[in-house]
């Protein structure tokens, strides 16, 4: 075949593809094929759509060999498909609906005057995930907590990277004490840790506002110990059988899931959050799940057939 040739095909192929693939969509949004009848009755909350990218990504396991911590390996990842997740935590406002609506259980109301729209905190993890099964079914949409990885995906420049920076071949226990106080140093405690307005924190490249200020967020990854020299590398309990979940913000931090005040104990190692709180992701429907792979298979398949006929106008060249 030629290169013209393969050009042309490539060309026939992209609307045949699309055809197939968008028909399925239209087919949904026309009402022929339905999944569920839902009136929803409460706005969804305002997100931001991050795009699919390649990344490092840092386990947030413990990894421990010959009984020494070190560190979680850190990899390039590619993300395809997009994130869509809440722009700010959620507020005080929006959760007290929940508790009015007799599904949320009353946050822990923090010293001092706070007014609907500041972030919500004293909540567990089970708080957040009664509130996002509570949003779900009120807005028609199904939102959950972000995983650990979701989150990295999402705050980009704001999301932190807890590495010791000491080798796996060093012995010498007082390097790792010093490298883990130099780390927990890092990790004081806010000088004023009451919760702040919106945009007190700024915003990720990403669109994020407040990752990473005095406010940690719920995950839904299960905390894990990883030791090399036993081969679990890849054990990873369900989360029906977690007791430890990850909340992330300027450090990672292992909480036990009905921990509302961080103070008060439940962070396995190093310096506690400030506070608790948590935002959700959407996770897609059907038609918009096709429409997102539509959407990445004509980019490739365009992608793809430009570099086929750049390639065979500069070898005719």
């Amino acid at each position: 075949m030629t290169g013209k040739d393969e050009v042309s095909a490539i060309s026939i192929a992209i609307p045949l593809a699309l055809l197939t693939i968008l028909s399925g969509a239209v087919a949904v949004a026309a009402g022929l094929v339905q999944f569920h009848d839902v009136d929803p009755a409460l706005p969804a909350p305002q997100s931001v759509f991050i795009e699919g990218r390649t990344f490092a990504y840092r386990d947030s396991a413990e990894y421990f060999r010959n009984g020494l911590a070190v560190d979680a390996p850190r990899k390039d990842v590619e993300v395809r498909t997009r994130l869509q997740i809440m722009k700010f935590q959620t507020t005080r406002g929006e959760y007290r609906r929940c508790v009015d609506d007799g599904a949320c259980i009353p946050a822990d109301e923090p010293e001092g005057a706070v007014t609907p729209d500041m972030p919500v905190t004293g909540v567990s993890y089970e708080d957040a995930v009664r509130y996002a099964a509570w949003l779900s079914k009120r807005t028609g949409q199904t939102w959950t907590l972000p995983t650990d990885f979701e989150f990295a995906h999402a705050a980009a420049d704001r999301f932190p990277d807890d590495a010791l920076g000491v080798s796996e071949d060093e012995t010498n226990p007082a390097v790792r004490w010093l490298a883990d106080y130099e780390r927990e140093a890092r990790r004081a405690a806010s000088i004023d840790p009451r919760p702040q307005p919106k945009g007190t924190f700024g915003v990720s490249i990403t669109g994020l506002v407040d990752f990473g200020g005095n406010i940690w967020e719920w995950t839904s990854t299960c905390n894990r110990r990883v030791d090399l020299d036993q081969g679990t590398r890849n054990e990873k309990p369900p989360v029906s059988d977690c007791g430890i979940f990850i909340a992330s913000g300027k450090h990672r931090a292992p909480m036990s899931s009905f921990i509302r005040n961080p103070k008060g104990g439940g962070c396995s190692v190093g310096a506690p959050p400030d506070n608790l709180g948590f935002r959700l992701v959407r996770h897609m429907t059907l038609m918009e799940s096709i429409s997102d792979f539509a959407r990445r298979t004509a980019t490739d398949i365009i992608a793809r057939s430009t570099k086929a006929y750049t390639e065979t106008s500069s070898n005719e060249g």
